[in-house]
């Protein structure tokens, strides 16, 4: 008898080992949850620019379309700042240097000073475009004292523009586009240490040229540099080809460690990281700066585009560049994805499982399923909106399929476009309920099968009835 209980012990002891072992870990809560914006954030703003200050409020600054002027606004809210006052802090000159093509200002704190560094051109030559920079003293730009530093200087004086200054290991360094009289383009892009605000040190190093074929339509263009930094890397995006459709996203990189001044620290993206999308009706991408998050756990990607893509005459003259925001991600291996330039309205979220915490719900073919290292990011992304069905729910729009909903069919769920049937409205309606293996996260239940829930198995989503703790694991989601 004692042999045949050790036995029955020991089987028993090796079915839950077993059953623990191939038992899904649970997730943590992500360290960047879900944030959401409704774009755009500002009309006729090209080039812009949002610095979140220590004081609680994020500053924004942009070209105007009448190319005039320095106008600020501020927000304790990147939403905010859609309707919030606008300053104008300084007016172009009447004649001479600074008196045209006010462009792609900046607003930084430096040493207890506000500057903000612009381009722009002269009376009796508007295309001798050159760097200038702002000194604001006071706590609030808004109502600062604000003075001119002057032009920086740089190796030639030639046109130049779009400068950036951010710091790296407590050294802070100046980027900006400008023509080398020796190349056969319009700009390449440049990086200098800085003995203060407004004067480089050393010489400029040369990092960047168009060369590529998308960096070369229309004009040949690199501008509009803009860092980012994450995991010991140092990221600068910028912008490429003429301002129209074809404008889009390069992306520079280089270790934190390495000598950023040396053209050989950095490696560039052999195709655009951020471009036009039909789909979404978003065109010509471009001229971004970056922010965080009012919870500080989101990097959240700034730029301009317009919502059509044929544009009558010079690009320059159009006005309707506006200013739009959304969430970068970070895939695995440390580097920044920025999907595509999302639709009007809400911006999208995504949703990784509680009991898989590298598994994001995404289309694939039609098909929705779980599945890690998302490529592309846009079939991981959804928008949650008011439900088809009314009543209390919502519906996910995928992002780059506008129009098709997550939809369950024969319990399977799919990716499918609203036909406009009360059928489909209530198969793609779900009530959003706290999450059922944790309040922390989000289950989604079934708008006309009460007690059935979008859950993943073997991987696949479908709609059923959880049952077990494995089951409501399967259908708890993390919004990030």
């Amino acid at each position: 008898m004692r042999r045949i209980a050790v036995r029955l012990l020991l089987a028993l002891l090796v079915a839950l080992t077993a059953a623990l072992g191939t038992a899904p870990a649970q997730a943590a809560v992500p360290d960047s949850p879900a944030v959401t914006y409704t774009n755009p954030i500002a009309e006729k703003r090209a080039d812009p620019h949002i610095f979140k200050h220590t004081d609680g409020y994020y500053y924004f600054t942009a070209t105007v379309p009448e190319y005039d002027r320095i106008v600020l606004r501020r927000a304790t809210t990147i939403q905010g700042l859609s309707t919030a006052s606008e300053v104008t802090i300084w007016t172009k000159h009447s004649s001479g240097v600074m008196g045209a093509h006010i462009w792609a200002p900046e607003i930084h704190f430096i040493d207890g000073k506000w500057y903000v560094y612009f381009a722009a051109g002269s009376t009796s030559d508007v295309w001798a475009i050159r760097m200038y920079v702002l000194e604001g003293t006071g706590a609030n730009p808004l109502t600062a004292t604000w003075t001119e530093k002057g032009q920086i200087t740089t190796t030639w004086e030639s046109f130049s523009l779009d400068a950036t200054t951010f710091v790296v290991n407590g050294v802070r360094y100046l980027a900006w586009a400008q023509r080398n009289p020796s190349e056969n383009n319009n700009t390449s892009l440049f990086i200098a240490k800085m003995a203060n605000p407004w004067t480089i040190s050393g010489t400029p190093a040369e990092l960047s040229q168009p060369t590529l074929s998308w960096e070369t339509v229309g004009y040949k263009v690199n501008e509009g540099p803009a860092v980012i930094q994450h995991g010991g890397k140092v990221f600068m995006t910028y912008s490429a080809s003429a301002t129209d459709a074809n404008y889009c996203l390069g992306m520079l990189t280089a270790s934190a460690t390495a000598d950023l001044t040396n053209p050989a620290s950095w490696t560039k993206s052999s195709t655009p990281v951020f471009q036009s999308n039909a789909s979404t009706s978003q065109y010509g991408p471009g001229h971004n700066s970056f922010t965080t998050s009012e919870d500080g756990k989101s990097d959240i990607l700034v730029y301009h585009d317009r919502s059509y893509k044929d544009i009558s005459g010079d690009p320059l003259n159009d006005p309707n560049r506006r200013t739009r925001v959304q969430k970068v991600y970070w895939k695995a291996d440390g580097t920044p994805d920025f999907g595509i330039p999302v639709a009007d309205g809400v911006t999208p979220k995504r949703f990784s499982s509680y009991n898989f915490a590298d598994r994001f719900i995404r289309h694939w073919e039609y098909r929705a399923k779980i599945e890690a290292n998302v490529s592309p990011l846009a079939d991981s992304q959804f928008r949650v909106v008011t439900g088809l069905a009314g009543t209390g729910t919502v519906s996910l729009e995928s992002a780059n399929f506008p129009g098709y909903y997550l939809r369950h069919k024969n319990f399977e769920v799919w990716v499918e476009k609203n036909d406009g049937t009360s059928a489909f409205a209530s198969d793609a309606s779900f009530y959003q309920r706290s999450g059922l293996a944790d309040s922390a996260g989000i289950s989604y239940e079934s708008y006309n099968y009460a007690g059935r829930y979008i859950r993943h198995y073997d991987y696949l989503l479908y709609v059923q009835t959880p049952a077990t703790a494995t089951d409501r694991g399967d259908a708890t989601f993390y919004a990030q």
